[in-house]
């Protein structure tokens, strides 16, 4: 088989995207999160997928990540809409933030449709964006794509793979899949349709990369839901169950386990009474299942409540930190109750969930993870599943995606075990064009990320968050000489270090700034800029080499 992979070459800019299918991801290759992928055919392109990650400690106080859409925003006229697979936020999060800038159709099934209905209120776009409702195993034509949605299963209600017709042959986009024989909610896979597609031939695959390490198949939520009412039965204080707000099948489980021990449950999140309110209006929620508010489980006896919280991945806002930080209003736990982590670790959260168990280790709380028990199956396809959608689909290509490099490594090699062809690796800018069957690497363009900060979508290389990481590695120091009109010095100059210690001193700043003033010709000294930036190159040799921090000078004029 043959293995393409992308060029270092960031600058190298594809020619001819105005002709022939190109595959183009823009987010969610070599990282798992953040999806955002086009698909080009004759100068007229198809988003799949808008989505967000988690924000990292590399830039302080951001929670929301998102592709950069620049590449096609400037080619806004030329995109003929944007399907979303399903509703996890790694695949439907940024749509609200992003479209003001696409000003594309949106085509989606009914409970992605529902949930995207509240994001498009809480941004301010109710009524603006046209949303189209497709059926189950419906089809659409969107510019000169024919599109297929094929029922899989995952750990979400219909979330749809897409055969994506072109006349230059067909591309299988997987989304996020697994094969479960018994999901507990939603439609099982749609083994005919795969078959049909495959019989018909497929040039590429583009698929989800996420467990190629992981042998055999990833489970059923069926075996789940038996394990965790026999776990439930074991304690007699509180139980609280973090997973993933979206795991519709996981939270009906967890339901139905603490019915079958008598618990009432009690959703703790915003993001979980949003995702069952969605199931309610969908039909993918019994109606028999209520759930309390955390103000009504705190009165009910410790052996007879069950809290269902956000923030399994340790996320510092979401419920299970501030409740295992002592921080929440309503819920407290204390020794002697349990936590049970229902959920994978997303690669790169370890450190803050290790950082919310220690919390709740320190109040006595026994914590219970995969580790100790059977409580998770991912919603990602193991290996074997991986080799049973290739046996059906049977590509000429192979494009793995949602994965780091390791994972799409590995993918391309299980690919090729399985007779693909060919194999072409791809990162977030790389531009692939399928010609005489094959795929070929033509170039890159930009891809980027931004972050969602006060309601605004501002660039990571903006002078804000630029200046934000220095001040949390290097600190501020804010600088105020005051100045007749002459340019005589007034009074002495104010200086405060913020956020590391002061190489100078407070009396000794005097002696530093005065001389970097007077330096200056009288003329010059007349020149608020001029002095501005005499003052912070002197702040800046102050703590050369070790520290860089952000300067801020204001200069006053009596």
């Amino acid at each position: 088989m043959n293995r393409s992979a992308p060029s270092d070459v960031k600058s190298n800019f594809p020619k001819g995207l105005d002709q022939g299918l190109w595959f183009i991801p823009l987010g969610g290759s070599g990282e798992i999160g953040m999806n955002l992928n086009l698909y080009g055919c004759d100068g007229k392109w198809l988003m799949v997928d808008c989505g967000v990650t988690f924000g990292d400690e590399s830039i302080p106080g951001i929670d929301v990540v998102m592709a950069d859409p620049s590449f096609i925003v400037e080619r806004r006229e030329k995109l003929a809409g944007m399907i979303v697979t399903h509703a996890h936020e790694d695949h439907v999060g940024a749509v609200a933030h992003l479209w003001p800038q696409l000003k594309c159709p949106v085509y989606t099934t009914p409970f992605c449709a529902a949930f995207l209905e509240y994001k498009l209120k809480e941004a301010g776009l109710d009524g603006q964006v046209p949303v189209t409702v497709v059926p189950l195993g419906g089809q659409v034509e969107i510019g000169p794509f024919k599109i297929d949605f094929i029922t899989l299963t995952h750990s979400i209600p219909e979330p749809n793979a897409l055969a994506i017709r072109t006349r230059y042959g067909t591309i299988f986009h997987t989304g996020d899949w697994k094969f479960d024989p018994n999901p507990m909610i939603g439609a099982p896979t749609d083994f005919a349709a795969l078959t049909k597609i495959g019989d018909e031939g497929v040039l590429a695959l583009v698929g989800d990369s996420t467990n190629v390490f992981s042998e055999g198949e990833a489970g059923s939520e069926g075996d789940v839901r038996e394990s965790l009412i026999e776990l439930f039965s074991r304690y007699t204080a509180r139980i609280a169950v973090g997973c993933f707000a979206s795991n519709l099948a996981r939270l009906e489980s967890i339901c139905r386990a603490a019915e079958a021990n008598g618990r009432h449950v009690c959703l703790v999140g915003q993001s979980l009474w949003r995702i069952a309110e969605t199931a309610r209006r969908t039909g993918y929620l019994a109606d028999d299942l209520r759930f309390y508010e955390a103000t009504d489980a705190a009165h009910l006896p410790r052996d007879k409540v069950l809290y269902i919280c956000t923030g399994s991945q340790g996320e510092a806002r979401a419920a299970l930190m501030r409740i295992a930080s002592g921080n929440h209003q309503d819920v407290s736990l204390d020794e002697g109750d349990v936590v049970i982590f229902s959920s994978r670790v997303i690669p790169g959260n370890e450190k803050a969930i290790a950082k919310v168990q220690n919390h709740l280790a320190k109040l006595g709380v026994e914590i219970v993870t995969t580790r100790d028990h059977f409580i998770h199956v991912s919603g990602h396809p193991a290996r074997d599943e991986l080799r049973h959608m290739y046996q059906m689909i049977r590509p000429k290509i192979a494009i793995p995606v949602h994965g780091e490099a390791m994972h799409m490594r590995a993918h391309a090699k299980l690919a090729e075990e399985c007779q693909v062809p060919q194999a072409v690796l791809v990162e977030n800018g790389t531009a692939v064009k399928f010609e005489n069957g094959r795929g070929k690497v033509m170039g890159t363009v930009w891809s980027g990320r931004l972050a969602f900060e006060d309601g605004e979508v501002v660039p990571f290389a903006s002078a804000m968050l630029r200046d934000r990481k220095r001040m949390f590695y290097d600190g501020a120091v804010v600088a105020t000489v005051v100045l007749d009109d002459d340019g005589e010095m007034v009074g002495d100059p104010a200086v405060s270090v913020l956020g590391m210690n002061d190489p100078v001193g407070e009396e000794d700043w005097d002696e530093v700034l005065d001389r970097a003033v007077n330096r200056l010709p009288k003329k010059a000294r007349r020149d608020d800029v001029v002095v501005e930036e005499a003052v912070r190159s002197a702040v800046r040799k102050a703590f050369a080499p070790k520290r860089k921090p952000v300067v801020k000078v204001h200069v006053v004029r009596v």
